[in-house]
Protein backbone atom coordinates (compact mmCIF):
# COMPACT_ATOMS: atom_id res chain seq x y z
CA UNK A 1 0.00 0.00 0.00
CA UNK A 2 2.85 2.37 0.72
CA UNK A 3 3.23 2.86 -3.26
CA UNK A 4 0.28 3.54 -3.47
CA UNK A 5 0.96 7.01 -2.04
CA UNK A 6 4.66 7.75 -3.20
CA UNK A 7 4.86 11.22 -4.78
CA UNK A 8 4.89 10.98 -8.87
CA UNK A 9 8.81 12.21 -9.50
CA UNK A 10 8.76 15.66 -10.88
CA UNK A 11 9.88 16.33 -14.79
CA UNK A 12 11.49 18.60 -15.50
CA UNK A 13 9.18 20.99 -16.92
CA UNK A 14 7.82 20.65 -13.56
CA UNK A 15 10.59 21.77 -11.87
CA UNK A 16 10.45 24.95 -13.85
CA UNK A 17 7.10 25.96 -13.40
CA UNK A 18 7.51 25.66 -9.87
CA UNK A 19 10.44 27.47 -9.62
CA UNK A 20 8.65 30.54 -11.96
CA UNK A 21 5.61 30.17 -8.97
CA UNK A 22 8.22 30.59 -6.55
CA UNK A 23 10.01 33.53 -8.47
CA UNK A 24 7.06 35.45 -9.02
CA UNK A 25 6.09 34.93 -4.96
CA UNK A 26 9.81 36.26 -4.22
CA UNK A 27 9.35 39.14 -7.12
CA UNK A 28 5.95 40.51 -5.62
CA UNK A 29 6.59 39.90 -1.73
CA UNK A 30 10.24 39.43 -0.46
CA UNK A 31 11.60 42.11 1.44
CA UNK A 32 7.83 43.64 1.41
CA UNK A 33 5.86 45.33 4.14
CA UNK A 34 3.56 42.86 5.73
CA UNK A 35 5.05 40.10 4.63
CA UNK A 36 4.95 36.69 6.74
CA UNK A 37 8.47 36.26 7.71
CA UNK A 38 7.92 32.62 8.63
CA UNK A 39 6.41 31.97 5.45
CA UNK A 40 8.50 34.23 3.14
CA UNK A 41 11.79 32.41 4.56
CA UNK A 42 10.32 29.15 3.30
CA UNK A 43 9.41 30.08 -0.02
CA UNK A 44 12.99 31.17 -0.09
CA UNK A 45 14.06 27.54 1.16
CA UNK A 46 11.83 26.11 -0.71
CA UNK A 47 13.29 28.39 -4.27
CA UNK A 48 16.63 27.80 -3.66
CA UNK A 49 16.47 24.39 -3.63
CA UNK A 50 14.55 24.25 -7.11
CA UNK A 51 17.06 26.48 -8.65
CA UNK A 52 19.85 23.88 -7.18
CA UNK A 53 17.47 21.43 -9.18
CA UNK A 54 17.28 23.09 -12.29
CA UNK A 55 21.12 23.18 -12.45
CA UNK A 56 21.51 19.96 -11.45
CA UNK A 57 19.33 18.77 -14.72
CA UNK A 58 21.54 21.33 -16.68
CA UNK A 59 24.93 20.08 -15.28
CA UNK A 60 24.36 16.73 -14.19
CA UNK A 61 24.58 15.81 -10.48
CA UNK A 62 28.23 14.71 -10.26
CA UNK A 63 27.57 11.14 -10.55
CA UNK A 64 25.73 11.07 -13.81
CA UNK A 65 25.90 13.20 -16.73
CA UNK A 66 22.82 15.45 -17.83
CA UNK A 67 20.30 13.72 -19.71
CA UNK A 68 19.39 15.74 -23.05
CA UNK A 69 16.13 14.84 -23.07
CA UNK A 70 15.56 16.17 -20.42
CA UNK A 71 18.26 19.75 -20.67
CA UNK A 72 15.49 19.66 -23.99
CA UNK A 73 12.48 19.62 -21.64
CA UNK A 74 13.15 21.99 -19.48
CA UNK A 75 14.75 24.55 -22.11
CA UNK A 76 11.08 24.48 -23.63
CA UNK A 77 9.07 25.21 -20.33
CA UNK A 78 11.94 27.68 -19.43
CA UNK A 79 11.41 29.89 -22.64
CA UNK A 80 7.98 28.87 -22.71
CA UNK A 81 7.11 32.08 -20.14
CA UNK A 82 9.09 34.62 -18.65
CA UNK A 83 11.34 32.50 -16.23
CA UNK A 84 14.58 33.77 -17.38
CA UNK A 85 12.87 37.24 -16.86
CA UNK A 86 11.91 36.03 -13.43
CA UNK A 87 14.85 34.54 -12.22
CA UNK A 88 17.27 37.60 -13.60
CA UNK A 89 15.48 40.39 -12.06
CA UNK A 90 14.86 38.33 -8.89
CA UNK A 91 18.94 37.48 -8.13
CA UNK A 92 19.06 40.91 -5.56
CA UNK A 93 16.58 38.85 -3.45
CA UNK A 94 18.15 35.52 -3.21
CA UNK A 95 21.21 34.04 -1.28
CA UNK A 96 24.45 33.72 -2.49
CA UNK A 97 24.44 30.07 -3.30
CA UNK A 98 21.56 30.73 -5.41
CA UNK A 99 22.54 33.38 -6.93
CA UNK A 100 25.72 31.59 -8.13
CA UNK A 101 23.20 28.36 -8.94
CA UNK A 102 21.06 31.01 -11.22
CA UNK A 103 24.21 32.37 -12.65
CA UNK A 104 25.34 29.11 -14.08
CA UNK A 105 21.79 27.95 -15.36
CA UNK A 106 21.69 30.99 -17.23
CA UNK A 107 25.02 30.92 -18.70
CA UNK A 108 24.32 27.14 -19.46
CA UNK A 109 20.96 28.43 -21.09
CA UNK A 110 22.69 30.28 -24.08
CA UNK A 111 24.11 27.13 -24.94
CA UNK A 112 20.78 24.59 -25.22
CA UNK A 113 19.56 23.88 -28.59
CA UNK A 114 15.82 22.38 -29.08
CA UNK A 115 15.26 21.63 -32.88
CA UNK A 116 18.59 23.20 -33.89
CA UNK A 117 17.12 26.91 -32.43
CA UNK A 118 18.75 28.44 -29.33
CA UNK A 119 15.93 29.84 -27.62
CA UNK A 120 17.72 32.08 -25.45
CA UNK A 121 18.64 33.90 -28.01
CA UNK A 122 15.14 34.09 -29.40
CA UNK A 123 14.06 35.37 -25.71
CA UNK A 124 16.39 37.85 -25.80
CA UNK A 125 16.18 39.22 -29.41
CA UNK A 126 12.64 40.26 -28.04
CA UNK A 127 13.78 41.14 -24.41
CA UNK A 128 16.29 43.45 -25.33
CA UNK A 129 15.71 45.36 -22.18
CA UNK A 130 17.26 42.46 -20.02
CA UNK A 131 20.56 43.01 -21.11
CA UNK A 132 19.94 47.01 -19.85
CA UNK A 133 19.17 45.41 -16.56
CA UNK A 134 22.66 42.99 -16.65
CA UNK A 135 24.67 46.01 -17.54
CA UNK A 136 23.66 48.15 -15.25
CA UNK A 137 24.15 45.60 -12.39
CA UNK A 138 27.92 46.82 -12.58
CA UNK A 139 26.62 49.65 -10.23
CA UNK A 140 25.21 47.08 -7.54
CA UNK A 141 28.44 45.44 -5.81
CA UNK A 142 26.00 42.73 -4.20
CA UNK A 143 25.08 41.29 -7.96
CA UNK A 144 28.10 42.90 -10.35
CA UNK A 145 29.90 39.52 -10.66
CA UNK A 146 26.47 37.70 -11.45
CA UNK A 147 25.62 40.04 -13.21
CA UNK A 148 28.25 40.25 -16.06
CA UNK A 149 28.94 36.83 -15.72
CA UNK A 150 25.66 36.21 -17.07
CA UNK A 151 26.33 39.18 -20.27
CA UNK A 152 29.36 37.66 -21.29
CA UNK A 153 27.24 34.29 -22.00
CA UNK A 154 24.16 36.30 -23.50
CA UNK A 155 27.01 38.31 -25.81
CA UNK A 156 28.02 34.56 -27.21
CA UNK A 157 24.89 35.83 -29.42
CA UNK A 158 25.63 37.73 -32.27
CA UNK A 159 23.14 39.72 -32.65
CA UNK A 160 22.83 40.56 -28.69
CA UNK A 161 26.58 41.76 -28.80
CA UNK A 162 25.85 43.84 -31.86
CA UNK A 163 22.71 45.38 -29.11
CA UNK A 164 25.22 46.06 -26.85
CA UNK A 165 27.56 47.24 -29.12
CA UNK A 166 25.44 49.99 -30.22
CA UNK A 167 23.60 51.04 -27.48
CA UNK A 168 24.76 53.66 -25.49
CA UNK A 169 25.64 51.40 -22.66
CA UNK A 170 29.30 51.08 -24.48
CA UNK A 171 30.15 54.01 -23.06
CA UNK A 172 29.78 53.17 -19.66
CA UNK A 173 32.50 50.68 -19.65
CA UNK A 174 34.82 53.23 -19.75
CA UNK A 175 33.45 54.16 -16.59
CA UNK A 176 33.00 50.41 -14.95
CA UNK A 177 36.66 49.81 -15.92
CA UNK A 178 37.62 52.33 -13.59
CA UNK A 179 35.69 51.31 -10.67
CA UNK A 180 37.66 51.16 -7.36
CA UNK A 181 36.47 47.84 -6.44
CA UNK A 182 38.81 45.27 -7.97
CA UNK A 183 36.93 42.34 -9.04
CA UNK A 184 34.32 44.32 -10.79
CA UNK A 185 36.24 46.56 -12.69
CA UNK A 186 38.10 43.21 -13.89
CA UNK A 187 34.79 41.79 -14.73
CA UNK A 188 34.18 44.57 -16.99
CA UNK A 189 37.18 44.82 -18.56
CA UNK A 190 36.49 41.22 -18.96
CA UNK A 191 32.97 41.96 -20.63
CA UNK A 192 33.97 44.71 -22.29
CA UNK A 193 37.12 42.85 -24.33
CA UNK A 194 34.79 40.16 -25.35
CA UNK A 195 31.96 42.43 -26.72
CA UNK A 196 35.49 43.76 -28.82
CA UNK A 197 36.91 40.81 -30.02
CA UNK A 198 34.25 37.68 -30.17
CA UNK A 199 31.82 38.40 -32.99
CA UNK A 200 34.67 39.69 -35.51
CA UNK A 201 32.89 41.12 -38.72
CA UNK A 202 30.07 42.98 -35.75
CA UNK A 203 33.33 44.33 -34.33
CA UNK A 204 34.95 45.53 -37.53
CA UNK A 205 31.58 47.39 -38.60
CA UNK A 206 31.11 49.01 -34.83
CA UNK A 207 34.77 50.07 -35.11
CA UNK A 208 34.41 51.69 -38.81
CA UNK A 209 31.28 53.28 -37.87
CA UNK A 210 31.54 54.80 -34.66
CA UNK A 211 35.41 55.54 -35.19
CA UNK A 212 33.83 58.93 -34.72
CA UNK A 213 30.98 58.24 -33.00
CA UNK A 214 30.54 61.54 -31.61
CA UNK A 215 29.09 61.93 -35.41
CA UNK A 216 27.19 58.88 -35.38
CA UNK A 217 25.51 57.83 -32.83
CA UNK A 218 26.48 59.73 -29.47
CA UNK A 219 27.01 63.10 -28.19
CA UNK A 220 30.28 61.77 -27.36
CA UNK A 221 34.28 61.85 -28.06
CA UNK A 222 35.51 59.22 -30.83
CA UNK A 223 36.02 55.94 -29.13
CA UNK A 224 39.76 56.01 -29.78
CA UNK A 225 40.39 59.39 -28.53
CA UNK A 226 37.87 58.16 -25.45
CA UNK A 227 39.90 54.60 -25.66
CA UNK A 228 43.43 56.87 -25.30
CA UNK A 229 42.62 59.26 -22.74
CA UNK A 230 40.61 56.96 -20.65
CA UNK A 231 42.23 53.70 -20.44
CA UNK A 232 45.88 54.08 -22.05
CA UNK A 233 46.63 57.50 -19.72
CA UNK A 234 45.13 55.91 -17.03
CA UNK A 235 47.64 56.38 -13.71
CA UNK A 236 46.25 52.74 -13.17
CA UNK A 237 48.41 50.07 -13.56
CA UNK A 238 45.86 47.06 -14.53
CA UNK A 239 43.34 49.14 -16.61
CA UNK A 240 46.24 50.36 -18.49
CA UNK A 241 47.80 47.26 -19.02
CA UNK A 242 44.74 45.25 -20.08
CA UNK A 243 43.77 48.38 -22.30
CA UNK A 244 47.14 48.42 -24.35
CA UNK A 245 46.89 44.17 -24.71
CA UNK A 246 43.23 44.93 -26.22
CA UNK A 247 44.26 47.77 -28.12
CA UNK A 248 46.93 45.53 -29.73
CA UNK A 249 44.37 42.27 -30.32
CA UNK A 250 41.87 44.54 -31.99
CA UNK A 251 44.54 46.55 -34.32
CA UNK A 252 46.29 43.17 -35.46
CA UNK A 253 42.77 41.57 -35.98
CA UNK A 254 42.59 40.92 -39.88
CA UNK A 255 39.13 41.96 -39.73
CA UNK A 256 39.82 45.43 -38.75
CA UNK A 257 42.46 46.42 -41.11
CA UNK A 258 40.73 49.47 -42.25
CA UNK A 259 40.53 50.65 -38.33
CA UNK A 260 43.92 49.93 -37.90
CA UNK A 261 45.08 52.19 -41.25
CA UNK A 262 42.97 55.05 -39.77
CA UNK A 263 44.59 54.64 -36.31
CA UNK A 264 48.43 54.34 -37.27
CA UNK A 265 47.23 57.53 -39.84
CA UNK A 266 46.96 59.71 -36.46
CA UNK A 267 49.83 61.49 -34.88
CA UNK A 268 48.33 62.15 -32.00
CA UNK A 269 47.89 58.08 -31.34
CA UNK A 270 51.54 57.59 -32.03
CA UNK A 271 52.23 59.98 -29.14
CA UNK A 272 50.52 57.84 -26.83
CA UNK A 273 52.22 55.26 -27.95
CA UNK A 274 55.68 56.51 -27.65
CA UNK A 275 54.91 57.66 -24.62
CA UNK A 276 53.66 53.93 -23.53
CA UNK A 277 57.47 53.36 -24.59
CA UNK A 278 58.61 55.14 -22.16
CA UNK A 279 56.72 53.51 -18.92
CA UNK A 280 57.93 52.02 -15.90
CA UNK A 281 56.75 48.68 -16.43
CA UNK A 282 58.32 46.53 -19.09
CA UNK A 283 55.10 44.41 -19.76
CA UNK A 284 53.19 47.70 -20.78
CA UNK A 285 56.42 48.64 -23.09
CA UNK A 286 56.46 45.44 -24.75
CA UNK A 287 52.58 45.42 -25.10
CA UNK A 288 53.14 48.59 -26.50
CA UNK A 289 55.57 47.62 -28.56
CA UNK A 290 53.35 45.55 -30.49
CA UNK A 291 51.05 48.80 -31.14
CA UNK A 292 53.74 50.65 -32.35
CA UNK A 293 55.47 48.63 -34.92
CA UNK A 294 51.93 49.28 -37.11
CA UNK A 295 52.79 52.62 -36.85
CA UNK A 296 56.67 52.19 -38.66
CA UNK A 297 55.38 49.49 -40.35
CA UNK A 298 53.01 51.70 -42.67
CA UNK A 299 54.38 52.19 -46.02
CA UNK A 300 52.29 55.57 -46.43
CA UNK A 301 52.51 57.40 -43.32
CA UNK A 302 51.17 60.82 -43.59
CA UNK A 303 53.39 63.59 -42.91
CA UNK A 304 53.03 64.37 -39.61
CA UNK A 305 53.47 60.92 -38.29
CA UNK A 306 56.89 60.70 -40.68
CA UNK A 307 57.86 63.86 -38.68
CA UNK A 308 57.54 62.67 -35.63
CA UNK A 309 59.45 59.71 -36.43
CA UNK A 310 62.29 61.51 -38.13
CA UNK A 311 62.52 64.19 -34.95
CA UNK A 312 62.66 61.32 -32.37
CA UNK A 313 64.85 58.94 -34.78
CA UNK A 314 68.30 58.91 -32.43
CA UNK A 315 66.17 58.37 -29.37
CA UNK A 316 64.27 55.68 -30.42
CA UNK A 317 67.10 53.74 -31.47
CA UNK A 318 68.80 54.14 -28.24
CA UNK A 319 65.58 52.88 -26.91
CA UNK A 320 65.56 49.70 -28.84
CA UNK A 321 69.04 49.02 -28.44
CA UNK A 322 68.61 48.34 -25.00
CA UNK A 323 64.88 46.85 -25.32
CA UNK A 324 65.00 42.96 -24.58
CA UNK A 325 62.60 40.75 -23.34
CA UNK A 326 62.96 38.87 -19.89
CA UNK A 327 62.98 35.58 -22.17
CA UNK A 328 64.71 34.90 -25.82
CA UNK A 329 61.70 35.65 -28.03
CA UNK A 330 62.70 34.97 -31.51
CA UNK A 331 59.82 36.93 -32.99
CA UNK A 332 60.27 39.35 -30.75
CA UNK A 333 63.56 40.54 -31.97
CA UNK A 334 62.58 40.16 -35.86
CA UNK A 335 59.92 42.56 -35.18
CA UNK A 336 62.05 45.14 -33.30
CA UNK A 337 64.68 44.81 -36.00
CA UNK A 338 62.38 45.36 -38.91
CA UNK A 339 61.17 48.34 -37.14
CA UNK A 340 64.72 50.61 -36.60
CA UNK A 341 66.53 48.79 -39.36
CA UNK A 342 67.04 50.55 -42.81
CA UNK A 343 64.02 48.50 -43.95
CA UNK A 344 61.96 49.60 -41.08
CA UNK A 345 61.75 53.57 -39.57
CA UNK A 346 64.93 54.71 -41.30
CA UNK A 347 63.35 54.04 -44.75
CA UNK A 348 61.11 56.92 -45.00
CA UNK A 349 60.02 58.94 -48.72
CA UNK A 350 62.31 61.35 -49.20
CA UNK A 351 59.81 63.75 -50.22
CA UNK A 352 57.67 63.33 -47.31
CA UNK A 353 60.42 63.56 -44.65
CA UNK A 354 61.47 66.59 -46.31
CA UNK A 355 58.05 67.99 -46.04
CA UNK A 356 57.94 66.88 -42.10
CA UNK A 357 61.50 68.16 -41.42
CA UNK A 358 60.05 71.88 -42.82
CA UNK A 359 57.46 72.10 -40.21
CA UNK A 360 58.68 72.25 -36.42
CA UNK A 361 57.04 69.55 -34.18
CA UNK A 362 58.21 68.86 -29.81
CA UNK A 363 59.35 65.76 -29.57
CA UNK A 364 57.89 63.11 -27.86
CA UNK A 365 60.02 61.01 -26.30
CA UNK A 366 61.72 62.13 -23.13
CA UNK A 367 65.59 62.29 -22.17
Amino acid sequence: MKGLFKSKPRTPADVVRQTRELLIYVDLHAGSRGADPKREEEKMAELSKNIRDLKCILYGNGEQEPVTEACVQLTQEFFRENTLRLLIMCVPKVNLEARKDSTQIVANLQRQQVNSRILASEYLEANKDLLDTLISGYEDTEVALHYGAMLRECIRHQSIARYVLESDHMKKFFDYIQIPNFDIASDASATFKELLTRHKATVAEFLSKNYDWGLILFPFPQFFAEFNSRLLSSSNYITKRQAIKLLGDMLLDRSNSAVMMRYVGSKDNLMILMNLLRDSSKNIQIESFHVFKLFAANKNKPAEVVNILVTNRSKLLRFFAGFKTDKEDEQFEADKEQVYSPEGMHRTDARVRRDANEQSRPSCMGG
